[in-house]
């Protein structure tokens, strides 16, 4: 069987999905349908946007479908007119019903953002910067009716490094996963793949991210407050309260220097591009930073409105 033989519907909703969609469109795999998730209001002013995968879809000729369910008829008859051989999905945001499993002839394929049976659930990729991991990965797995708990089929591991931003790491992300599936998909279609049971007790899952977790808590150490706001720069962005408003911080970096002493939340420094804060331990370097209702600054354009002695938090 030939790759442009294959009938692929894809199933997948943001930025990184669309990365997956043009690897497979571009190299040569026949993918018949898209779906994502419906348009939804961004931004301030709530203008309804279309998602990444459907634009995706729109350069490449491929028709979308846009269910709001995937648990009744017409999403059944509307995915089985396709005859897929195979339903690839990334991040397409709900978890398919066992109907829809049944449809193509080889099952579905999902790439999932983490080395499984860690971080199951929506949020990998965010959740392994906060955790400070220094490896992550991807996972190409059958797909079962579970949370990310299929049998994997490949895997391939991916550094974190120490500096890197959300949006950096899906970029990252999406070429490892686009080259693994690419590898990934000829071998399972000619069985020539051994797939692997996840060992459930080594499983660990991983929520959305809620708003309320940009809260910094300055007595946690300078490393994992660094890594909450490299995580969350994207959304919702981590944030303290600095003169009675909220100051979110978008970029840090980590300070060597053991002679500067202070409380959690202090600032031990203010000088030209300098804005340092202590932690619970070690001290912090603030590189941009918002006031509430003002711009996103650089700290060499605003440190000096900072004294040493002040408080954070």
């Amino acid at each position: 069987m030939n790759k442009s033989d294959i009938r692929i519907v894809f199933m997948g909703t943001p930025k990184i999905a669309s990365d997956i969609l043009s690897a497979l469109s571009n190299n040569g795999f026949n993918v018949v349908l898209g779906i994502c998730q419906p348009d939804k209001p961004v931004g301030r002013k709530k203008i309804i946007t279309a998602p990444p995968v459907k634009e995706k879809l729109t350069e490449l000729g491929i028709p979308c479908y846009q269910p709001s369910s995937l648990k009744n008829d017409e999403a059944y008859e509307t995915i089985s007119s396709y005859s897929p051989d195979i339903i690839v999905t990334c991040a397409y945001g709900k978890i398919l019903p066992g109907s829809v499993l049944g449809i193509p002839k080889f099952g579905c394929l999902n790439v999932h953002a983490s080395l499984l049976p860690l971080k199951r659930g929506s949020a990998p990729i965010q959740r392994a910067i906060m955790d400070g991991d220094e490896v992550t990965g991807i996972t190409i797995m059958k797909m079962d009716e579970g949370l990310d708990t299929g049998d994997i089929i490949s895997t391939v591991e991916v550094p974190v490094d120490v500096n890197v931003h959300t949006e950096e790491l899906f970029g990252i992300m999406g070429e490892a996963g686009a080259k693994l599936l690419l590898d990934t998909i000829m071998p399972y279609v000619n069985g020539e793949t051994e797939l692997v049971k996840q060992d459930d007790s080594k499983a660990t899952y991983c929520p959305p991210i809620a708003a309320e977790e940009g809260e910094i808590d300055w007595n946690s150490s300078a490393f994992m407050i660094h890594k909450k706001i490299h995580a969350l720069s994207t959304w919702p962005g981590a944030y303290t309260v600095y003169g009675g408003k909220k100051l979110k911080i978008y970029d840090s970096s980590l300070v060597e220097d053991d002679t500067l002493q202070g409380q959690p939340g202090e600032v031990v420094k203010a000088h030209k591009k300098d804005l340092w804060i202590m932690t619970g331990e070690g001290i912090l370097a603030v590189n941009v930073l918002q006031t509430e209702g003002g711009k996103r600054l650089n700290a060499i354009d605003c440190a000096h409105n900072f004294r040493a002695g002040q408080r954070l938090g």
